[in-house]
């Protein structure tokens, strides 16, 4: 069950300016996710597509290991849209293997257990479905913009825990093979299934406000872990 990372980072960020290499509990926020892809006893290598400078430096520096691989993107998949796809196709193109997963260094409470356990639901479901990505599990009254309920009724109260659940995709991880993202050009393929993980754990840095947020749950890792 050898599995390769691809952890695209590139080096301007709108939002939250310097953003993978912003402090984060005291060293660069990207070490996070590769302190916990590091540990995956699945994982063979990662490789890191980057268009900085400094962030090729600071992996070098900090992570001197066979496991790691740095690939510097081109200029022409950089912008538009559609870019992690492409970036993606381009990653496939410069590295053997069959199986991938794909996260996101602003995913910083990712934990090694679950990266194992998300590789292993993948492969124990490999006759059923070709890729698997992190949802999280939400129960709550949904409204449109024009304020008619989208999951509930307004004369039949339910409670929020029987209500239909909804499945937001929150960008922790994409595990595929070549064979489907070739076939569906998407990280997401034909027949995908879904791993639902903690809500806390799956926090998505993309605000400044998810930033501290995650960094103040991190140092407080026993609240996500429930213990």
């Amino acid at each position: 069950m050898k599995i390769k990372v691809l952890l695209p980072m590139k080096e301007i960020s709108e939002r939250v300016p310097n953003k993978n290499m912003k402090n984060f509990n005291g060293k660069p926020l990207y070490h996070a996710i590769m302190n916990s892809l590091l540990d995956s006893k699945y994982v063979e290598n990662i490789i890191i597509d980057t268009d900085s400078k400094i962030i090729k430096k600071d992996v070098k520096n900090n992570f001197s290991n066979d496991k790691v691989v740095i690939l510097d993107r081109p200029k022409f998949i950089e912008d538009g849209i559609n870019v992690i796809n492409r970036i993606i196709e381009y990653d496939l193109s410069q590295t053997d293997g069959e199986y991938f997963i794909q996260t996101h260094s602003t995913n910083p409470l990712l934990t090694t257990d679950t990266i194992d356990k998300a590789i292993k639901f993948y492969f124990d479901n490999l006759d059923s479905y070709d890729s698997v990505f992190g949802v999280t599990k939400i129960q709550t009254r949904f409204y449109d913009k024009n304020v008619q309920p989208i999951n509930h009724n307004f004369n039949e109260m339910l409670r929020t825990q029987d209500l239909e659940p909804y499945y937001e995709e929150n960008s922790n991880f994409y595990i595929f093979s070549r064979s489907s993202f070739k076939a569906s050009k998407n990280r997401i393929g034909l027949k995908p299934n879904m791993y639902i993980m903690n809500k806390l754990e799956a926090i998505d840095i993309d605000e400044p406000a998810d930033f501290i947020l995650a960094e103040i749950l991190y140092k407080n890792q026993k609240l996500i872990n429930g213990d």
